[in-house]
């Protein structure tokens, strides 16, 4: 196995743990308090559309041309990516609240208890939470195993790595008998966004016609530099949200959401879910993405090296991004 591949591997398989982990909080708390028949029959059932999603889509991507394929496939995982580490940092950094999964499994519970009585043979209420549950994280999942594996032409492999993953989190939660909550799953996050955004910097870079210095043995350099470089914008925006508090600042910790649950319909729901799993909470650094792919693509066609533009220009994207989201919160408070 090439470094390029254990990357690949290793990526995969934090990335889909992650998402194990918040999918398998859910179907404990349907299964435990309504029905386990019904919630495992929502889960093989996602199983099954998530597998035909993966089967359908793989060979099609693989089957484009191989610098077309790493430019979409570098843009989409970088929005992607991006929408990890920016949540991650602001998370590390104090503005936005981290993800309880025991306080979820809770939740969860009670809103099990409050949907009425179960009925005999299959509880809709427990097929249609586990069934959404597991069909939600996992697109994020087959997302992840697509981008990856079609990039180099190895599915197969990152859908070994992506249910190796699934695997040992489904045991390690039945044999607690409860949701994962000490697992490191926010640490998880920081580091798969990292992960996904230097792979995101790099595909998309040679998909636009840029040649790294070391070809493969770039990302070596690479993802450890988007990581420290992420932690010090962490750190930075830690000790600005202290100096704001002491002064009587904004409540940092709390997760702000925008709209009114109860006023949104079902149709703007489905399309405002879509927007945030393709583009996240942050248009501008989307369209950021796009550009500087463009000038990338400019750069390398003029015969300039052009290399250095995705790195410097993404982590740009991201610093404006969280000083967004830094000023949004104090202005909240």
């Amino acid at each position: 196995m090439s470094g390029t591949e254990f990357g690949l591997a290793v990526s995969v398989f934090l990335a889909c743990a992650v998402e194990a982990v918040e999918a398998l909080t859910i179907v404990l708390a349907v299964g435990s308090t309504r029905s386990w028949r019904s919630a495992m029959s929502g889960v093989g059932a996602a199983i099954v559309v998530l597998a035909a999603i993966v089967a359908a889509l793989g060979p099609a991507l693989t089957s484009l041309p191989i610098d077309v394929l790493r430019l979409i496939v570098g843009g989409l995982l970088l929005i992607f990516g991006l929408q990890w580490l920016r949540k991650a940092i602001l998370r590390s950094a104090g503005l936005k609240a981290k993800h309880d999964e025991l306080e979820t499994y809770e939740e969860e519970i009670e809103a099990a208890r409050a949907a009425g009585v179960e009925r005999p043979g299959l509880d809709g209420y427990s097929f249609t939470i586990a069934f959404k549950g597991v069909l939600l994280e996992g697109l994020e999942v087959a997302f992840i195993v697509l981008t990856f594996g079609a990039n180099q032409h190895r599915v197969p492999l990152a859908a070994a790595a992506a249910g190796l993953a699934v695997l040992l989190v489904v045991a390690a939660g039945f044999a607690a008998r409860g949701p994962l909550a000490r697992a490191p799953e926010n640490t998880m996050k920081f580091a798969v966004g990292g992960m996904l955004t230097s792979f995101g910097i790099f595909w998309g870079a040679e998909g636009a016609g840029a040649s790294w210095p070391g070809s493969d043995a770039a990302l070596l350099a690479l993802v450890p530099g988007v990581l420290i470089t992420s932690n010090a914008m962490a750190w930075a925006i830690r000790r600005s949200v202290a100096r704001t508090t002491a002064r009587g600042g904004a409540d940092a910790g709390r997760d702000q959401r925008a709209g009114d649950p109860a006023r949104m319909t079902r149709a703007r729901g489905i399309l405002l879910g879509i927007w945030e799993f393709v583009v996240g909470d942050d248009w501008r650094a989307a369209i950021g993405v796009v550009l500087a792919l463009g000038l990338t693509a400019i750069a390398a066609a003029a015969n300039v090296s052009a290399w250095w533009i995705m790195p410097l220009a993404v982590l740009a994207i991201l610093a404006l991004s969280l000083r967004r989201a830094a000023r949004g919160a104090s202005r909240r408070g």
